[in-house]
């Protein structure tokens, strides 16, 4: 599977953008997806996560309430809508694909060892 991001962009405290990452294969839909990124100097982060099914949704505390994930199944699109930007969103973004077999929980979707798919990133920056 070839996960492909886009969306990233320059964008003012307090704005919005929206990410995209389309999958290269139908099968995409039957896995667990996720959106991570990285800043400069800082360990890879895990910032949302989604069940197969989108049922559940899952977010990392520093983006709860401004960042939200869903998916488009019938299209093997996965989005993340950010808004009220803040600085340190600044990162690259990347979305994953989970392993078969995984299912989605409160504590397991942050492990990146659970995913075996990774998009290219694209990257957000937020400065006025």
């Amino acid at each position: 599977v070839q996960l492909v991001e886009s969306g990233g962009g320059l964008a003012q405290p307090g704005g919005s953008l929206r990410l995209s990452c389309a999958g290269s294969r139908a099968s995409s839909r039957t896995y667990v997806m996720a959106w991570f990124r990285q800043a400069p100097g800082t360990e890879r982060e895990a910032v949302a996560g989604i069940s197969q099914n989108r049922l559940s949704t899952n977010y990392a505390d520093s983006v709860k309430g401004r960042l939200v994930i869903s998916r488009d199944n019938a299209k093997n699109t996965l989005y993340l809508q950010m808004n009220s930007l803040k600085p340190e969103d600044t990162a690259l973004y990347y979305c994953a694909k989970g392993r078969a077999g995984f299912w989605i929980s409160t504590t397991n979707w942050p492990s990146g060892e659970r995913y075996d798919a990774w998009g290219q990133g694209t990257q957000v920056t937020v400065s006025s």
